[in-house]
């Protein structure tokens, strides 16, 4: 007899399973996490290992003893949001914080709500945020690409040198010829997190996963195409006031985010059209928390919000359904 399965999401029509786009998207980012490696040294590879397995660890004791569930770390969902708390961390974070922010991204962020499939937010963002709230100065010691030199040196982000220079009356011009040219932001010479270097390699990463069709275009495409069109607008207005959009595109967290995070199957719209309005929402809100909000960055607080109306987006927004009657005039 053939049963019908019910099961949560995500839902993936096709030869794609659960694992195998998890091992899709750990492949995709696997070139990132080794130039990652290779500005921040031996850091970055100690808290990637940190990250990942007290992810699986705490998934593992929450299923089998919380929720009396048989674990599930055979799918790989434990391993990657584990890899992208650790993209989205100072690589010289202190081990008690990592494994702290792991059990607020797995324990609050996913195992809350029942596990994977069923968390409105994304789990590694959920970490990430909390960690960045509660410990600001820590999350914030940005270390410099120095390798697997003995000595780190930490500084301000390309954002967050804009933002207090800006604040400092100097003019965007000023503040850039202190910075790392565009193109060494495209290939991730400058401080900040794992994720926020090497932007060309997680550009091909999220090529590959197009041509997989692990994803699809709609989210990072929109996301952002919304960045650039708000900040160039913005830019051309008062070039001196707004920094220009590569350099905002370049900078930060926003191409891990609109490609890795923001495309998330469970907490990201089913339609295409919701996609759409998804990513104009990150893009918009992104860009208004850098510009004119508290904090440099607004890639984790804008996927948050815009995760949070996911339900919303699908209620209203839904596929015409199959064999449905087209009524005319």
């Amino acid at each position: 007899m053939n049963l019908l399965k019910i099961a949560p999401s995500p839902h993936v029509a096709g030869k794609h399973t659960t694992q195998n786009l998890m091992v899709g998207v750990l492949l995709a980012l696997l070139p990132a996490w080794a130039a990652s490696v290779y500005y921040f040294g031996w850091g970055a590879i100690l808290i990637s290992l940190v990250s990942i397995a007290s992810c699986m660890m705490f998934e593992f004791f929450i299923q089998k003893y919380l929720l009396k569930q048989q674990p599930t770390l055979n799918d790989g969902s434990a391993i990657l949001t584990g890899l992208l708390l650790a993209f989205n961390l100072p690589s010289n974070l202190p081990i008690g914080l990592i494994i702290l922010g792991a059990f607020v991204a797995v324990g609050v962020g996913k195992m809350t709500f029942g596990g994977l499939g069923n968390n409105p937010f994304n789990p590694a963002l959920v970490g990430r945020v909390f960690l960045l709230i509660s410990f600001p100065v820590q999350m914030t010691s940005w270390p410099k690409p120095t390798g697997f030199t003995a000595d780190v040196v930490t500084g301000a982000t390309p954002l967050g040198l804009m933002k207090e220079g800006l604040k400092n009356g100097e003019s965007v011009n000023a503040i850039m010829a202190k910075l790392p040219s565009h193109m060494e932001m495209f290939y991730g010479h400058m401080g900040g997190s794992m994720g926020e270097v090497a932007a060309v390699l997680l550009i091909l990463g999220g090529l590959y996963m197009i041509v997989r069709k692990i994803i699809t275009w709609h989210i990072p495409v929109f996301t952002l195409g919304t960045v650039a069109v708000f900040t160039g607008i913005l830019n051309y207005v008062s070039p001196e006031m707004y920094a220009g959009p590569v350099f905002h595109l370049l900078t930060g967290g926003v191409m891990l985010g609109a490609i890795y995070m923001a495309t998330d199957y469970v907490t990201s719209p089913m339609s295409k059209k919701g996609m759409a309005i998804f990513g104009i929402g990150i893009g918009v809100i992104t860009v208004v928390i850098r510009v004119f909000g508290a904090y440099p960055e607004g890639i984790s607080f804008a996927i948050l919000i815009m995760n949070a109306f996911v339900p919303l987006i699908n209620a209203y927004i839904k596929p015409k359904r199959f064999g449905e009657e087209v009524k005319n005039g």
